[in-house]
C-alpha cells in the first residue's frame, strides 16, 4: 500500500468506505477520515507524490478522477460531478490543475 506506515489502514478503509456511493465524496471529511489532514506538511508532499501518478508536479484531472485508487486498489473512481468539484476547490490559480501548495492547502482546509 502506498501509504503504509503514513495513515492506517483501518482509517483507509473506513474514509473509502464513508464515500463509496456515486457522488458521496466530499474531500474535507476524506481527509479528516484517513488522517491525512493531520500530517505534517512533509508527509503531505510524500501523499502528493503517490497521487501525482505521472510525476509531472502536478495532480490532473485524470489522477483526480483516479485519487480513491491510491488508497485503496479496489475503490471506485470518482465521477465527473467529484472531480470536477475536487479539482475546483484545489485550483486556486485556476490553471486546469492541482500543485503540491495547492495540495497542502486542500488538506488543511
Amino acid at each position: 500500500m502506498a501509504f503504509a506506515g503514513m495513515l492506517s489502514e483501518e482509517d483507509i478503509r473506513a474514509a473509502v468506505q464513508a464515500c463509496q456511493a456515486a457522488d458521496s465524496f466530499n474531500y474535507k471529511t476524506f481527509f479528516g477520515a484517513c488522517g491525512l489532514a493531520g500530517k505534517s506538511a512533509d508527509e503531505i508532499k510524500v501523499a502528493f507524490g503517490v497521487i501525482d501518478q505521472d510525476a509531472s508536479g502536478y495532480i490532473e484531472e485524470e489522477e483526480l478522477k483516479l485519487f480513491l485508487q491510491n488508497f485503496s486498489a479496489g475503490a471506485r473512481a470518482l465521477t465527473d460531478k467529484e472531480t470536477a468539484a475536487f479539482l475546483a476547490a484545489g485550483d486556486s490559480d485556476n490553471d486546469g490543475k492541482i500543485g503540491v501548495d495547492e495540495f497542502a492547502a486542500l488538506v488543511k482546509a
